[in-house]
């Protein structure tokens, strides 16, 4: 078992590229684990299956990464779930040892990020509910070529869209930021809080900004309203537009990139 583990401690995010999870050799290594007579060569033969198949945990942990955890945390742990799945598969049941690798490794990272991804934890029914938000959000971009609807996202779920609101209404609850966090720009949140010492830079830095938000498209501009004047919550916006509470998120994040980007460049041409 100790040798087993030793492999998942090895957590680079790169594997050799040469393994397949669906090589035949791992089925026969770990059917001959199952029948060996001594411990040592039981845990050998496993420990050869597991690396044949290491590019199938990191592959996994590759999609789960920017999601608020390290990628090399969830190589760690995808790592650790083929390990636990060679120890729990026999061969000749189910659909061979990929399908069953692959749902051990998904299962144990989803835990993960229940476990630690969160810092106001909801129920776990929105936990995953939110998972499969998340990544069906990703599939219906690629096949709509746009941000799917709440409407769009239940359907493709089987919910209702109530549930849908909710459970992207709970993403407030994951990984909260810390105001000393750098954001893509290389500033924190701190750096934004007004100083009450300087009321000539406010009064220029509002100026400049109601200038700019005057030329951003009208859905931008009414977003801005909405949460900035009227105080409305994500995801009473999301419930007004018709969309989730990620999604406004990611707009909300994108004009205020545009207006940060474009206040800067105006200072730096004044």
């Amino acid at each position: 078992m100790a040798s087993l583990l030793s492999i998942s401690t090895h957590s680079s995010t790169h594997s050799s590229g040469h393994n397949d999870p669906d090589d035949p050799s791992v089925e026969t290594l770990l059917e001959a684990a199952l029948c060996a007579t001594n411990e040592q060569r039981a845990a050998r033969l496993r420990k050869e299956a597991v690396v044949l198949t290491l590019d199938l945990a990191d592959g996994l942990a590759h999609r789960y990464q920017g999601r608020g955890i390290e990628l090399d945390d969830l190589v760690q742990v995808a790592r650790m779930a083929l390990v636990k799945a060679s120890l729990g598969y026999r061969p000749g049941m189910g659909h061979g040892f990929a399908p069953y690798a692959s749902a051990t490794i998904s299962g144990e990272l989803k835990r993960h990020f229940r476990d630690c991804g969160w810092s106001v934890r909801p129920p776990r029914r929105l936990q995953e509910l939110r998972a499969d938000v998340v990544a069906q959000e990703e599939q219906l971009c690629h096949e709509l070529r746009r941000i799917p609807s709440v409407a769009e996202l239940a359907t493709s779920l089987d919910v209702a869209s109530a549930d849908v609101r909710e459970a992207a209404a709970c993403s407030a609850g994951y990984r909260a930021e810390s105001l000393s966090a750098p954001d893509a720009w290389g500033s924190t949140l701190a750096d934004h809080v007004p100083c009450p010492g300087d009321p000539f830079a406010a009064l220029e830095t509002s100026a400049a900004l109601g200038s700019l938000v005057a030329q951003l498209p009208e859905r931008d501009r009414r977003i801005l309203t909405m949460r900035f004047v009227d105080e409305m919550t994500q995801a009473e916006i999301g419930s007004r537009l018709g969309v989730s509470q990620m999604q406004v998120s990611r707009l909300l994040s994108a004009v205020l990139g545009r207006l940060r980007t474009d206040l800067l460049d105006e200072r730096g041409t004044a």
